[in-house]
């Protein structure tokens, strides 16, 4: 059933596993679709697609398998002519249709037309006394638009697109693609299991039991965060929050630092948000292993001076003796793999000091597809 729209799926690079269209065949033969289009263009996407960035393959693929399926003009007068006299209908006696309080097709079609020059009427002179979609007290709809869409409307209208790089990240998202981080390696104590060199050695001593152990494959990843926090980047804070809650609560990297500055990094960083406990950046680059992959949260905006200038900085208790941007330099040369995460609109990445930061680091926009940019770009091999 519907075999080809697996396959267009596929084609419309929508990653659809074989379980999952099973899964789909099985709530269809329960009856969970209705015999809806509607109800059963709902369920396939909630069945068949992961995230919510093939969305726009799923509408593409929906409205070009089931695009030819509409109600034509002729079929509905069909219908209509049917239901004037339709074959086998059943034949009830006048108290019955009393008692069920129908009415004839004749009548039904008499009181739409007189309802619908009403509304004209109304239109003609004030606003209609109907609500905005033209109900009358019965809630009966006359005129106007439906409030209700069928599928083929919502995936023809392809409103999806923006998913694929506009959609709000919420720190599930991050958390996702923190996990992209993941290298393991076997390190520490030897204190596992080896359960198949256990069988191995027990056979070859003729059923005399030997334990190997083995040290536990961890990950080997260590995480440097540099966030920018308070003035332009205000209006960021809860997305950039996100960020730092999905980091900071990940239990698989083997180090995860993180460090505040504003604006620019100069001789010190800070350990809180108010930027009251201060690290030296000379110490932390010569602490730091080269091979910590290095993030970098902000708007990269800021006056000129701030970025190329001695003593630049905003504020005048830093008196920065080395220009923000050797900084930056500096850090790029230490560190094997770094990044810039960007929250502002990649169409605003016109300022000087944006296009000068991105001469150092590779910048990426914070949402999902740059982040998925980013980490692939961390993760890449040497």
């Amino acid at each position: 059933m519907f075999t080809n729209f697996f396959y267009l799926l596929r084609r419309k690079k929508v990653p659809v596993s074989i379980t999952e269209w099973m899964a789909l065949i099985d709530a269809l033969s329960r009856g969970f679709a209705f015999s809806s289009l509607d109800t059963f263009y709902y369920l396939a996407r909630s069945i068949l697609v992961k995230s919510e960035g093939y969305f726009d393959q799923y509408d593409s693929a929906f409205e070009e398998y089931f695009g030819g399926i509409e109600t034509s003009e002729r079929f509905r007068d069909e219908v209509l002519e049917w239901l004037k006299d339709p074959v086998n209908r059943i034949e009830l006696t006048e108290d019955e249709v009393t008692r069920l309080g129908w009415s004839d097709f004749d009548y039904l079609t008499e009181t739409h037309q007189q309802k619908m020059m009403e509304l004209r009427e109304r239109r003609d002179g004030e606003a209609s006394t109907f609500d905005s979609y033209d109900v009358d007290p019965e809630r009966i709809r006359f005129g106007g638009t439906s409030i209700y869409k069928s599928a083929l409307q919502v995936a023809k209208e392809r409103k999806f697109r923006n998913y694929r790089s506009d959609v709000v990240l919420d720190v599930r998202s991050f958390q996702t693609a923190l996990k992209r981080l993941r290298r393991l390696s076997r390190i520490g104590p030897e204190d596992e299991l080896d359960l198949d060199a256990t069988i191995d050695h027990t056979c070859k001593n003729a059923g005399d039991l030997e334990f190997k152990w083995r040290r536990a494959r961890k990950n080997a990843v260590k995480l440097l965060l540099f966030m920018d926090v308070g003035g332009s980047m205000s209006p960021y804070a809860k997305l950039c929050g996100r960020l730092f809650s999905a980091a900071h609560a990940a239990t698989h990297f083997k180090d995860f630092k993180y460090y505040y500055f504003h604006n620019c990094i100069y001789d010190s960083v800070f350990e809180d948000i108010e930027r009251n406990e201060v690290t030296n950046t000379s110490h932390l680059l010569n602490t730091l292993d080269s091979d910590h992959k290095v993030i970098f949260l902000g708007d990269a905006c800021m006056g000129d001076e701030e970025l190329t200038m001695k003593y630049g900085a905003i504020y005048y208790y830093e008196r920065n003796e080395v220009p923000g941007i050797v900084w930056f330099q500096r850090i790029s040369d230490h560190f094997k793999r770094v990044v810039w995460l960007n929250p502002e609109d990649l169409s605003e990445w016109n300022h000087p000091t944006i296009k000068m930061i991105r001469r150092i680091f590779p910048m990426f926009e914070l949402t999902l597809e740059g982040l998925d940019a980013a980490i692939s770009m961390l993760i890449a091999r040497y």
